[in-house]
């Protein structure tokens, strides 16, 4: 696993087959596809960085890579893609062996390019969307945390405002006399065009014709646009006063209705109005919702508490009368947001459901975060909402308008990715006929992504038949190149190239170099997203029979046995732990929806098909460390019989992170054993899992919730993770 994983430090990449099946049978018969797990703006301290333009092939637009052939005398490098013969430029003739642009050292297989003179002149934009109609103890939460927010931001960026309840308020920022607000019905969906009208984008500057959306580009003025739009340092102490004054929704509910809530006309105005006065800047709208949208378009229920909110039972019979309606809304949402290049991050506070699965939509293909928690109150969302504003503890390294390529060998195409992006639909020969995800394309719009975005990248191998042995030793190398164009934090625009070479097999003696090659994490990893992916697309789909034949399928392929006798089947280490991530992945919750609601799946799978291969392994298969005198900190079974009274328990599942106590280390801290100066060495037994959870917190977007409990004690292990032997831990 450690090779993987320097391959993955080097290019941010981790592919499930590093020798590659040659042929389509071949593929075929390995069950997990040829695919790659991509962290498309991973750092790397020791990435140059080029201050000029990068050299393409004229034929495929492939940049000019380790891979490529050269020809020193010629001044000519070929393709490894299209084997296309290319002249080098006059500026490159100084190139020779010992004079090697940084492009061509072997070293440099991910590169980024800085072109001089590009860059945004648009600072950051960011467009809060509150939720009012919250009782006046969550108003207060959220309004502390919006204060603190509002501080951090950057002095340049431009900030806008809009609150909504029954009605939709637009504040103009700029109107620095009094407060001064929009109203928009609720109910009602608004169009650009009546937006615009209604707020007298027209008064300076005429109207544009018909059917021309009216931007920043093309008529609207500065003064128009600086009236909603201003940046933190001229309007903190106006958005700070607003805030002040924010009250709850006015509007009476009664007892037997929810509150009345206009969550996607809210969210639609937000879109046009950034549409109109920011296109293409990368805006963010960050979204704070506490509670269910009852009114207007996108609308997840009706007021009337006798309706319930839909469960996955309603889902699954079809039964949920609001679910495709709000949808098709969010989708329309997304593909606005989309060409206009803005994200929607989402902020979900409440005990009931908001409406996650009917906006995921919109988030996942805007790259946006998501964070969802109990409270505006809870630390979840707190220091999640900080995280993303103060860069000195954790930078997220939040970056926009990307835009995600692919080129690839002849022989392989691409069947989609999985993961926080929308098609640009560029078809093209290195498209399959075969879709998964966002799929008939060989470019990606990225509108956000962040230093730990990750894409799962699906291939297809076309090639059919198994080439003569000659053939296969002398080209038996398959290519792939990412190309990543976006918009540094910032503002230049930047081109990241990561090229990367896999050998292909083919044949009867293939079987030991595939084993060899095999990555069981990001093999489970990718697992784990085709079966969410297809959960939620295929009607009838079953996953559990699906995992199990894949499983039993890759174990007659790849096990060591005699026929007619189980006691004789034995795995390769390199496949000895697949097995097991498949056992807890069948009963995960982005499998067993039982017991969760559709936003927290939905929730559980957008950040699955937004994280790398390690953080994704720990969702499957929890790690536990075990804490004890007689030994160093060691990895424990995820087993009844790691719990002993002398010890403590590190539970890592991602979404939550607990500190278990042995009753014995309990008693002796209650006891105050660890302020007495003799028994340092307890003190410290204490603090190192507290160490290891700060660290593993420090790291984590959305920020996990901490929990420290005993044994016997009211909080338990049990209460927060089930031990996967079949039954629940009772402490």
């Amino acid at each position: 696993m450690a090779e993987f994983m320097e391959l993955e430090g080097q290019d941010g990449v981790r592919m499930a087959w590093n020798v590659i099946p040659g042929t389509k049978q071949e593929a075929s018969n390995c069950v997990v596809p040829v695919s790659a797990v991509y962290t498309p703006i991973k750092p790397f301290p020791n990435m140059p960085v080029l201050p000029y333009a990068p050299l393409r092939c004229r034929n495929c637009r492939s940049v000019l890579n380790p891979f490529s052939i050269v020809d020193f005398a010629a001044k000519i490098w070929i393709c490894p893609f299209c084997f296309q013969r290319n002249h080098f430029p006059p500026h490159y003739a100084s190139i020779s062996d010992e004079n090697l642009p940084a492009e061509l050292f072997p070293q440099y297989t991910t590169i980024e390019y800085q072109s001089p003179g590009e860059a945004s002149s648009i600072p950051p934009v960011f467009m809060f969307v509150v939720d009012t109609s919250i009782i006046e103890e969550e108003m207060a939460f959220l309004k502390s945390a919006l204060s603190q927010a509002i501080g951090l931001l950057p002095d340049n960026s431009l900030v806008g405002l809009i609150t909504f309840g029954t009605l939709v308020h637009v504040h103009e920022l700029g109107f620095n006399t009094i407060p001064k607000t929009y109203v928009f019905k609720g109910s009602k969906d608004v169009s650009k065009e009546q937006l615009l009208e209604q707020m007298n984008f027209f008064l300076i500057k005429p109207k544009p014709p018909t059917g021309v959306i009216a931007g920043a580009r093309d008529g609207l003025s500065s003064e128009s646009i600086a009236r909603f739009l201003l940046p933190a340092s001229d309007c903190e102490f106006a958005l700070n006063s607003i805030l002040e004054e924010l009250q709850k929704d006015p509007w009476p509910t009664p007892v037997d209705q929810r509150a009345s809530r206009c969550t996607g006309t809210a969210l639609s105005i937000a879109a046009s109005l950034l549409g109109a006065c920011v296109p293409g800047s990368g805006a963010r709208i960050l979204a704070f919702i506490g509670g269910p949208s009852t009114e207007g378009p996108g609308a997840i229920v009706s007021k009337n508490l006798s309706e319930p909110i839909r469960s996955h039972k309603d889902l699954d019979k079809d039964s949920a009368p609001h679910y495709h309606k709000a949808v098709k809304f969010y989708e329309a949402l997304a593909k606005q947001l989309v060409h206009q290049g803005h994200v929607l991050d989402l902020f979900a506070c409440a005990l009931d459901q908001v409406g996650v699965a009917e906006l995921k939509v919109a988030v996942e293909r805007t790259g946006g975060l998501v964070v969802l928690a109990e409270s505006f109150g809870h630390s979840v969302f707190k220091d999640s909402l900080r995280r993303v504003f103060r860069p000195e503890d954790k930078d997220l390294g939040l970056s926009s308008n990307g835009i995600f390529e692919i080129n690839c060998s002849k022989d392989i195409k691409v069947q989609g990715i999985l993961g926080p992006c929308a098609s640009l639909e560029k078809k093209g020969p290195l498209c399959s006929d075969t879709i998964v995800g966002q799929g008939s394309t060989s470019a990606w719009k990225m509108c956000g992504l962040d230093q730990a975005t990750s894409l799962c990248l699906i291939f297809e191998i076309v090639k059919k038949e198994i080439p003569d042995a000659t053939l296969q030793s002398s080209n038996n190398q398959f290519y792939f190149q990412f190309l990543t164009y976006y918009q540094h934090r910032t503002g230049e625009m930047r081109l990241r190239v990561t090229s990367l070479s896999r050998r292909w097999v083919a044949g009867p003696g293939s079987i030991q170099d595939l084993i060899a090659g095999f990555d069981q994490e990001a093999a489970a990893v990718v697992m784990a997203r085709l079966v969410s992916f297809k959960m939620e697309i295929e009607a009838e789909f079953d996953p559990i029979r699906w995992l199990d034949k894949a499983l039993i399928h890759m174990c007659s392929r790849f096990g060591d046995y005699q026929k007619d006798s189980p006691s004789s089947f034995s795995l390769s280490p390199r496949f000895s732990i697949f097995p097991q991530f498949m056992f807890h992945l069948r009963r995960s919750q982005f499998v067993q929806v039982f017991n969760n609601s559709p936003d927290e799946t939905a929730y559980f799978r957008m950040i699955l098909n937004r994280e790398n291969v390690a953080n994704s392994v720990v969702m499957i298969q929890p790690s536990l460390i075990s804490y004890s005198f007689q030994s160093a900190p060691e990895p424990a079974l995820l087993d009844v019989a790691a719990i002993a009274a002398d010890r403590i328990l590190l539970l890592d599942s991602y979404f939550t992170i607990v500190i278990f106590h042995g009753s014995t280390i309990a008693q002796w801290r209650k006891a105050g054993y660890h302020n007495q100066p003799e028994h340092q060495a307890f003190a410290q037994l204490l603090q190192a899992p507290r160490d290891d959870a700060d660290a593993i917190i420090k790291e984590r977007f959305p920020v996990p919730r901490l929990v420290i409990c005993d044994q016997h004690g009211s909080q338990n292990l049990g209460n927060y993770f089930k031990v996967e032997v079949g039954v629940g831990v009772a402490c």
